[in-house]
């Protein structure tokens, strides 16, 4: 059972830790309400972070599937619900700079590079909300996706779960999986041939119950 927040909050706090309370339980008309409420505020947090106006709504869009998977986890006794959203932003956004720091500088068709004319919109973002596309539906769809995934990978043998996340997740080969496991690589083949099909058959499974 989650502990009460604080007395001393702010309507709006105590509003927030209500929503984050039943998207935890799987309330999906909680969870729009949640995003709709915050979604600005977030989108402030990422782009001020990010800078580049595109990559933050894909930054934005990860941080409510992420939202989605934690809820239950909030703390009303440890933070504030903007606190909380904001820190899971924060985390989202920087872990996207230092992805787009580590790959190599481009130059688009039209010869302008990256910061130059034409980049005035990333230079000097508005915080304001994304286009709404994709919703908060879509967010949800993209989390029960993930959810399953993950409560399928679950269902696996544990060499299975280890083999197919340093193979798929890691993106190792079956030799380097071998390598890492000290494992033979044929054992290690039949234990990823194996885990994919379990991992598939699940998920068909998991497709089937939501349609």
């Amino acid at each position: 059972m989650q502990a009460l927040p604080p007395s001393d909050w702010s309507e709006r706090s105590h509003a927030l830790a209500a929503l984050l309370a039943r998207v935890g339980l799987g309330d999906r008309a909680a969870f729009q309400a949640l995003y709709r409420q915050t979604a600005p505020h977030l989108f402030a947090v990422v782009l001020r972070i990010q800078g580049n106006r595109s990559l933050a709504e894909d930054v934005l869009q990860d941080v409510y599937v992420n939202v989605w998977r934690a809820a239950q986890t909030f703390d009303a006794q440890r933070s504030q619900p903007l606190t909380w959203l904001g820190s899971i932003a924060r985390h989202r956004a920087i872990d996207s700079l230092r992805r787009q720091q580590a790959q190599p500088d481009t130059v688009p068709l039209d010869g302008t590079a990256h910061g130059d004319a034409g980049g005035d919109e990333d230079r000097a973002p508005s915080p304001e909300l994304p286009s709404p596309e994709p919703g908060p539906m879509e967010l949800l769809e993209r989390a029960a996706s993930a959810r399953a995934l993950n409560d399928c990978m679950a269902g696996l043998r544990p060499e299975q779960q280890q083999g197919l996340a340093l193979a798929f997740y890691q993106g190792l080969s079956h030799s380097e999986v071998a390598d890492h496991l000290g494992q033979p690589l044929g054992t290690v083949k039949s234990w990823l041939r194996r885990g994919l099909l379990a991992l598939r058959s699940c998920l068909d499974r998991a497709a089937e119950r939501e349609h």
